[in-house]
């Protein structure tokens, strides 16, 4: 089943990612930094009358990558075209894309670090020389045509930056990193949120649904749909502290957004292991989970709330974690952080 709690899009996700979806850069709330530098790259392309450079965005899922790429589009008085890594699987997907792309386009390429080796080269020239090569025929007979394309500009996406292979991120004319929200902007970005779904909700409400959004939007909307559920049921349709303390009882996500699988790993390491060090592999037999699994969907908030540490000998609760669940922590603690 889907964490409600967990960053990766679900099927439910993406009619309410549209409708939340800001259009222009100056409703796109948070990553200041990365608006502004943005905000500039656009303006000086357009004032040369030229396309975008190319751009490369990444960070953790949930993080607005995908409505960056669409606002990027958009400012730039461009269509947009979308794409994947897994979806180009053959040299000819990617040509179909490239040769029906026209002038000042944009094409957004999700999970861009998934492409396979062969498609890459075939966007090197495609992204420097704006040229399509095609091999046509095979043995000693075959021979390179090249076709030359539109000025038009890429957009990719990515979690795992470190999986790009150099070459293809040298192409990038721009790469800005997105980072977790700040809780502030968390609440701003629910407020907009209900005021598009033409939901009535406290401010002290709003607050509670940041604060257990990991601080991730696509997380804070999920959140905002269910709690607006519960209002609608078991209220007036209003969403109060009130409703959020029983939408909160009702989804088991507690204070910090944890869910009962990140309690149940936490607790496992703490009952099982005195605590830990243990090592993955280990902690994953135990918990029946995978190991990628815990590796790549669990233990990354776990450690960035600070409730989790990674030793050389393997995984620790922390103190901070010890506290939330209410149980004492050894003495020897901090030595085992060591």
């Amino acid at each position: 089943m889907d964490r409600i709690i967990e960053p990766e899009t679900h099927d439910e996700d993406e009619s309410l990612d549209t409708t939340l979806r800001p259009r222009e850069l100056k409703d796109y709330v948070g990553q200041d930094k990365v608006k502004e530098n943005l905000g500039v790259l656009m303006a000086a392309a357009k004032k040369r009358g030229e396309s975008i450079e190319h751009v490369l965005l990444y960070g953790s899922p949930g993080l607005g990558k995908t409505t960056l790429a669409h606002i990027i589009a958009r400012e730039m008085n461009s269509n947009i075209r979308v794409t994947s890594g897994p979806a180009l699987a053959k040299a000819g997907d990617l040509a179909a894309i490239l040769t029906n792309l026209q002038e000042g386009d944009v094409l957004f390429i999700d999970e861009i670090h998934r492409l396979n080796k062969t498609i890459e080269e075939i966007l090197y020239p495609a992204m420097e020389e704006f040229a399509l090569d095609l091999i046509i025929g095979k043995g000693p007979s075959a021979r390179t045509l090249r076709l030359d394309l539109p000025k038009f500009s890429i957009v990719g996406a990515t979690t795992k930056v470190s999986l790009l292979s150099a070459p293809l991120r040298d192409r990038f004319g721009a790469t800005y990193r997105l980072n977790f929200y700040e809780p502030e902007d968390i609440e701003q970005i629910l407020r907009r949120s209900a005021k598009i779904l033409g939901v009535r909700a406290d401010d002290e409400a709003l607050k509670a649904v940041a604060e257990r959004s990991r601080r991730t939007p696509r997380i804070a909307n999920r959140l905002l749909k269910r709690v607006r559920d519960v209002a609608d049921v078991k209220g007036d349709g209003t969403i109060t502290p009130a409703v959020t303390e029983a939408a909160w009882d009702m989804l088991d996500v507690d204070l910090y957004g944890l869910d009962e699988v990140d309690r149940r790993i936490l607790e496992t390491i703490i009952e099982k292991f005195g605590g830990g060090p243990v090592g993955v592999a280990t902690l994953a037999a135990a918990t029946a989970e995978e190991t990628a699994t815990i590796e790549d969907v669990y233990e990354p908030f776990l450690m960035q709330i600070g409730f989790l540490q990674r030793t050389p000998r393997g995984r620790v609760v922390t103190e901070h974690a010890y506290r939330h669940l209410k149980i004492d922590p050894p003495d020897d603690l901090q030595q085992r952080l060591l």
